[in-house]
């Protein structure tokens, strides 16, 4: 049986109000519907498709409720996520969106690929990428791949 989607990733924030304004406000998300888990949280999506499950960190019995990562996971167990990404559409509404809230943002052109990402930081730091496919033409505002150093 083949995977068919991605459901949801679950991230816990320091300031769960905090977050869930940002995805609201940075990614327009939607609050949808959540079951009576027994910590604060939120589902956020669009069109009844769930994308972000957001929960408190740092509640009484945390160690009940979030298995996927105990106290060393990057040390020990799970690692840590380095970004979510998103496919999206019109880089100039990300842009300005993202400039108009004065979040740490940038972006990468990969020409060849036709590809353009926007990468912006959530409150807690983690990083989201923002995947444009098909784009024939690249802004000008972005770093180039090719022009980067390669590894060899």
């Amino acid at each position: 049986m083949p995977l068919t989607d991605l459901n949801h990733f679950l991230l816990r924030a320091n300031d769960l109000e905090k977050t869930k304004q940002f995805y609201c406000d940075a990614l327009a998300l939607k609050e949808m519907p959540r079951p009576d888990f027994p910590f604060p949280g939120y589902w956020l999506g669009r069109e009844d498709n769930i994308w972000v499950h957001m929960a408190q960190h740092g509640v009484p019995h945390s160690d009940l409720y979030y298995k996927g990562t105990p106290e060393h996971a990057a040390l020990d167990n799970s690692g840590v996520i380095d970004h979510i990404a998103f496919g999206a559409q019109d880089p100039e509404e990300f842009r300005n969106r993202f400039a108009d809230m004065k979040c740490d943002w940038w972006a990468r052109s990969l020409p060849d690929s036709n590809l353009f990402q926007i990468f912006v930081r959530d409150p807690d730091g983690l990083t989201i990428e923002l995947n444009f496919f098909g784009m024939k033409t690249m802004p000008t505002w972005a770093e180039n791949y090719n022009e980067m150093p390669r590894v060899v």
